[in-house]
């Protein structure tokens, strides 16, 4: 037996409480996306000297704790109208590196480009020339980090000629003349060394690259630089 009450019989000091609690959060709703309408996008075309420097000093900011405090929600509805990043990051897959977060940057700040082992492709060479040429982006970055495992299996298979499934060799393929290139140095740490010349290849690849970013970085028009980050740190070290 159903000892509900019916509609109708609801008190109204319950109904106006309800009414009135949809109303707040309608209002708060509604106040909330006229913030982010309100909220235009950034001017973000700073010069590439500036958009390093902000890239160094939010890392900073990371790496110390001291992260500005963001409600990622505002501007949400500016950036459907279009995007202002002012730099463009080609960083490693690895779930422990994620750009926005290592430089203390926001939503539409970054143009980020993942992949493991953060090897420069035709798909790579596209994203940025994308970045750079339509975008505006006045900075790249190639991003490495301390720990890598695409360069670990790498050296792996090098070292041990291990052999990896699936699609695994393609990568390791690409990965493979920085790893190379680092040995014949005999460093104390190949997978240190591997991890910065690969970042210095796919920096120097990038900044040669025809017909686009070739051009833009010879005329100052985007600085293409690499860096490395450390995962015990936080830290990013430009090399």
């Amino acid at each position: 037996m159903c000892d509900c009450l019916p509609s109708a019989a609801v008190p109204a000091t319950s109904r106006r409480r309800l009414l009135s609690g949809a109303a707040a959060f309608a209002a708060l709703a509604s106040g909330a996306d006229a913030f982010a309408a309100d909220t235009p996008l950034p001017d973000n075309r700073i010069g590439g000297d500036a958009a390093l420097q902000r890239l160094v000093q939010g890392n900073l900011r990371y790496a110390q704790g001291k992260q500005t405090q963001r409600d990622f929600s505002v501007g949400r509805v500016a950036r459907t109208s279009g995007q202002k990043p002012f730099a463009a990051i080609l960083a490693c897959a690895d779930s422990r590196v994620a750009p926005e977060l290592a430089f203390d940057q926001g939503p539409g700040d970054l143009f980020v480009v993942r992949l493991a082992g953060n090897f420069v492709n035709d798909d790579a060479i596209a994203s940025m020339e994308y970045a750079a040429k339509f975008l505006d982006v006045p900075l790249i970055m190639v991003l490495g980090h301390s720990n890598c495992g695409a360069i670990s299996a790498t050296i792996k298979v090098l070292q041990e000629n291990a052999v990896l499934p699936g699609h695994l060799p393609g990568l390791v393929a690409s990965i493979r003349p920085a790893v190379e290139a680092a040995s014949r140095r005999k460093p104390a740490s190949l997978l240190e060394a591997a991890t910065e010349q690969n970042v210095r290849q796919s920096v120097a690849r990038l900044a040669t690259s025809a017909p686009i970013l070739g051009g833009m970085a010879s005329s100052g028009a985007v600085k293409v630089v690499g860096g490395v980050y450390d995962l015990a740190t936080g830290r990013v070290s430009i090399v």
